[in-house]
């Protein structure tokens, strides 16, 4: 099975607070689940995709969803923690009489379990339009519905509103809570109801940011506009690949790293069933993903950086070796060792990956030596470059991406313009 390596993108850290809009914990957790890992295949994506549509679609509906969080955490704790044992309805009854404590204390927790089920179910899950999901879900949402129907909810609302909600009340919640509790009910009600918070936090937030979902082509790669979702105001950009390379130069600071983090955070979300930043997204389904930024020595494996690219460069290898459809990004590519070696086998590489068609593959690098190569020259493999100028010895970043080579050298100039050659002549005399 093909590897993937995504732990760069900071996916839980940076990305899932983004769409996590939900009331309560247990939802939030959800939207890590589903942001935690790209689907299996184009079928589960699409699947995925149509559901969120689903819920784009009822957003008027479900528009002004909420409700008072701490509520539902002292409903949740109560039922989860709920246990009466084998008492007999008749048992529970003569303990309510004659316990005033343990009377209101259920009573309390049941009122405000009825009072929430009520307003959601009343406000929201019932005026859901069930034809634009995928049917699986539909599927889902019913069950959620049949509990509702279940607990006779307008029956128990009407009891409170008239201030009749009586001992027998208390009785007939608890030995329907306690069945369903005891068959399972109660625990896939909570792991439905969950879920669809968290879709539902997810679609917000794409209709709120107007992300796109992406499209799906074995035979294209095609980005329009596409962005960094955590950056407040975001440069957006285009790329289109016409080669399964793409060589991006640009000095230091240009945003080459940013970039490549877009274009991977795109291909990741599309791949877990998500909408991407983006006004066009079209791709292929790949089979794994690898995403080399930031990579750091490891101390507790021994591993340097260089050897931590070659060993996630040999699993890409491996698997495009395969026939797998691989997308894979090296920022600064074998930076971590000696520029002759570098230049060697940065060149051996970048020919050896341009084989595999219907993969891709994101190497930024600083060598300009590599321009030479005889493949960059025929235009067999594409090169960008991050667009930086120099005005009056000041660079001026645009972060636009653009074609061709950048050979501009900021360090030269950087070091120059803080005053740094004349300083250290001056520390020798």
């Amino acid at each position: 099975m093909p590897t993937s390596n995504t732990e760069d993108l900071h996916i839980d850290q940076e990305i899932r607070p983004l769409f996590d809009l939900t009331h309560n914990d247990y939802s939030s957790k959800e939207v890590s689940n589903i942001l935690a890992k790209t689907l299996g295949s184009k079928e589960d994506v699409l699947e995925r995709q149509q559901l969120l549509k689903g819920f784009i679609a009822n957003h008027e509906i479900l528009k002004n969803y909420s409700y008072y969080r701490f509520n539902l955490t002292d409903i949740y704790e109560f039922l989860d923690n709920f246990f009466i044992g084998s008492i007999s309805a008749w048992k529970l009854k003569m303990k309510f009489m004659f316990s005033e404590k343990a009377r209101e204390q259920k009573r309390g927790k049941l009122i405000l379990m009825v009072r929430l089920f009520y307003a959601v179910n009343k406000d929201y899950i019932s005026k859901l339009d069930m034809s634009v999901f995928p049917k699986t879900y539909a599927a889902e949402l019913e069950e959620i519905k049949k509990i509702f129907s279940d607990f006779d909810l307008g029956r128990y609302e009407t009891a409170f509103i008239k201030k009749k909600f009586r001992i027998k009340h208390i009785v007939e919640l608890m030995m329907l809570v306690t069945k369903k509790a005891a068959n399972g009910e109660l625990a896939q009600f909570w792991r439905r109801w969950f879920l669809f918070e968290a879709y539902l936090s997810i679609s917000s937030y794409i209709s709120l940011k107007g992300f796109v979902f992406p499209e799906f082509d074995d035979s294209k790669f095609e980005l329009e506009n596409f962005y960094h979702p955590v950056l407040k105001n975001p440069v957006k950009n285009n790329l289109a690949a016409q080669t399964p390379v793409i060589l991006l130069t640009g000095p230091n600071m240009s945003g080459k790293s940013t970039l490549l983090k877009s274009v991977s955070i795109c291909v990741y979300l599309a791949h877990a069933g998500l909408a991407v930043p983006a006004s066009k997204a079209v791709i292929p389904f790949y089979d794994s993903i690898s995403v080399a930024i930031n990579l750091t020595d490891s101390i507790v494996s021994g591993y340097s950086h260089f050897m931590s690219e070659v060993a996630i460069l040999k699993n890409v290898v491996t698997d495009a070796g395969k026939k797998a459809k691989c997308f894979a990004v090296f920022d600064e590519l074998f930076r971590g060792t000696n520029i002759e070696d570098a230049l060697e086998i940065s060149a051996a590489t970048i020919s050896g990956l341009n084989k595999f068609s219907g993969s891709l593959f994101l190497i930024s690098t600083h060598l300009h030596q590599l321009r030479q190569m005889e493949e960059i020259k025929a235009n067999k493999i594409t090169t960008c470059s991050i667009d930086c100028k120099l005005e009056n010895g000041i660079p001026v970043f645009t972060y636009k991406l653009r074609e061709g080579w950048n050979d501009l050298k900021l360090g030269r100039v950087l070091f120059e313009k803080e005053g740094l050659y004349q300083m250290l002549k001056s520390a020798m005399t």
